[in-house]
């Protein structure tokens, strides 16, 4: 499997839309949010992961994820994958660059906030050098699902 990361460009949006209801049915960003991301932040930097798709000789998203680059602390937004596609590396992949995004952007610090009952997610961020900071009690809504806050310094 090949898969290729690359800017998140205006065609990507409905697929990136259609994923995000997939994978967050309860709180999913809707598709004015993602185009404000892309026309009014310019401080965003979004990544899309691709693999070939043979059906329309093109290309499939199964991942995204994305940053604000804002002073000297950067905040991860959001990592995403298709369900498919996990265990394969895509999430690493994601991580790593936006690490490096972020290093390229100077800044000395990344923070997130991750889903306490998401365990895959908790040990991706590990890997990839984050710590532990804090608990955000009953963060997520609804459902009551508090928060780990993470962070890396770069």
């Amino acid at each position: 499997m090949t898969v290729t990361l690359r800017d998140l460009a205006w065609p990507d949006l409905d697929a990136v839309v259609s994923l995000e209801r997939a994978l967050f049915p309860e709180d999913a960003w809707p598709a004015t949010t993602w185009w404000a991301e892309l026309a009014e932040r310019p401080r965003r930097s979004y990544v899309v992961a691709t693999v070939p798709d043979s059906a329309t000789d093109g290309e499939s998203i199964i991942g995204y994820a994305g940053l604000d680059l804002a002073g000297d602390t950067g905040d991860v937004m959001t990592v995403a994958v298709d369900p498919a596609y996990r265990g394969l590396g895509v999430g690493d992949a994601l991580v790593t660059d936006l690490v490096s995004r972020a290093r390229t952007a100077g800044v000395g610090a990344l923070l997130l906030e991750v889903r306490a009952d998401n365990a895959p997610a908790l040990g991706l961020y590990e890997r990839h050098g984050f710590v532990r900071l804090s608990l955000r009690r009953r963060y997520y809504q609804p459902g009551d699902v508090d928060a780990v806050v993470m962070r890396r310094l770069l």
